[in-house]
């Protein structure tokens, strides 16, 4: 079994040390959605809320945050991230924005939690632009979907 690499033998909290490894073309994407009800869903689409383009605001919102993981995920490494993209789709079966975040970049550790925070602050974002006519959204299911380059290659969930 794998032991956590965020742990020195005493058990203290560290940083890993990447100093060792070479350089790597990575990249990994998450996803996630926020379900809603089928009149906000509406509201987002026709462009009719308050606060302006939810879907653009909440782009913009989720790139920031992948940029920003480290100061958010205490033992995460910042990065020069080479190109995050966004993808925001409204589901009307579900009542739902389905959100997809890829990030890229070459170097020496992955960009998982940056894919993972890029998708999180995007759905707090839609959820903070619409909540003022649907205080009853869930943000659900936001998952690693896939992970390539490094040591432990590639993943692809299920």
């Amino acid at each position: 079994m794998n032991k956590l690499s965020h742990f020195d033998t005493k058990g203290a909290a560290v940083m890993v040390d990447v100093s060792a490894k070479g350089e790597t073309e990575r990249r990994a994407t998450a996803a996630g959605s926020v379900v809603m009800k089928p009149e906000t869903l509406a509201l987002i689409r026709s462009g009719g809320t308050k606060k302006g383009d939810v879907l653009a605001v909440a782009r913009l919102a989720g790139i920031m945050g992948a940029k920003r993981t480290s100061d958010l995920i205490p033992l995460c490494h910042p990065l020069g991230i080479d190109s995050v993209t966004i993808e925001l789709v409204c589901n009307q079966k579900r009542h739902a924005v389905d959100i997809e975040a890829t990030v890229k970049i070459t170097g020496k550790t992955g960009v998982e939690m940056e894919a993972l925070t890029a998708v999180s602050v995007a759905a707090l974002t839609i959820y903070d632009m619409c909540k003022a006519v649907d205080r009853g959204m869930r943000i659900e299911n936001i998952r690693l979907t896939h992970k390539s380059g490094g040591k432990s290659g590639t993943f692809d969930a299920p």
